[in-house]
């Protein structure tokens, strides 16, 4: 009888426990971010321990590319969309990588600035590029590096997806909107364009500087330099940012500014 009565305390003292970590799931307030992974590497994970903490939410975040984050948002499946880029080119990423419209809401909210950064293999024997040799060796009006002051090697253009806002704020910056060249190696993560890059002497790449600092990534790839490639890293909302989002927003624009990525 004891055991009887011991086993049934034992179950509803589980069934209690259970019902009280149910109920702290359930009011646990959370925002979910979906999108660049330059706001994600940058921004969003250096702060995210200490924004939980100070502000009692928590982050979930998906970097899966500025356009993929925008057609996350416009369909409900986050809270707000990371993208490395401006509003209006945000929502032209959007439709080129999924084909969505975009609601008339939209509104962005600035948190930081980036700077894109040209790369090129450790033994490329070129530090400087101007405009025109950019748009020339990555459209493949420049097929060999002799040409633009290297080696006598053809050109390797490695790119992010078409849904990255990287590639999407590159080429209108420094290729005049023109299409990559034909051949180009498209990856999926900004990490797979450094390693590329690394792999082949006669690879080029344009990534975010957050990216390159991070550790390991510095002794990849040689940075050369070329005309400055600035954009903003943002979170994007349907109409005005919920009162988390606005949380979110806050905290990176007060306190949370320390753990912003260079």
């Amino acid at each position: 009888m004891k055991s009887i009565i011991k086993s049934s305390l034992m179950c509803l003292t589980i069934m209690a426990l259970t019902v009280e970590w149910s109920i702290s799931v359930l009011a646990e307030e959370t925002v979910r971010l979906n999108g660049s992974t330059t706001v994600q590497k940058r921004i969003m994970e250096p702060g995210k321990e200490a924004l939980e903490k100070a502000t009692g939410i928590k982050l979930i975040l998906t970097g899966n590319g500025t356009g993929s984050g925008m057609e996350d948002l416009v369909k409900g499946r986050c809270d707000a969309a990371m993208a490395s880029e401006e509003l209006a080119d945000a929502v032209a990423s959007m439709k080129a990588a999924s084909g969505t419209e975009p609601p008339a809401d939209l509104k962005g909210h600035t948190i930081t600035a980036d700077i894109i950064k040209v790369i090129v293999n450790l033994d490329n024997p070129v530090t400087k590029l101007s405009k025109e040799q950019l748009k020339g060796l990555n459209t493949g009006k420049i097929d060999n590096w002799k040409d633009a002051g290297g080696s006598d090697l053809s050109v390797v253009v490695v790119t992010s997806h078409a849904g990255s806002a990287t590639r999407k704020v590159f080429q209108k910056l420094m290729m005049d909107g023109e299409p990559y060249a034909p051949g180009a190696m498209e990856v999926e993560t900004t990490r797979k364009e450094i390693d590329t890059v690394n792999l082949f002497p006669e690879g080029i790449g344009a990534v975010s500087q957050g990216f390159i600092n991070l550790p390991g990534n510095k002794e990849k790839v040689k940075v050369v330099d070329t005309p400055e490639i600035s954009r903003p890293l943002m979170l994007i909302t349907k109409s005005e940012p919920s009162a988390n989002v606005k949380k979110v927003l806050d905290f990176f624009a007060g306190e949370g500014k320390q753990y912003i990525k260079d």
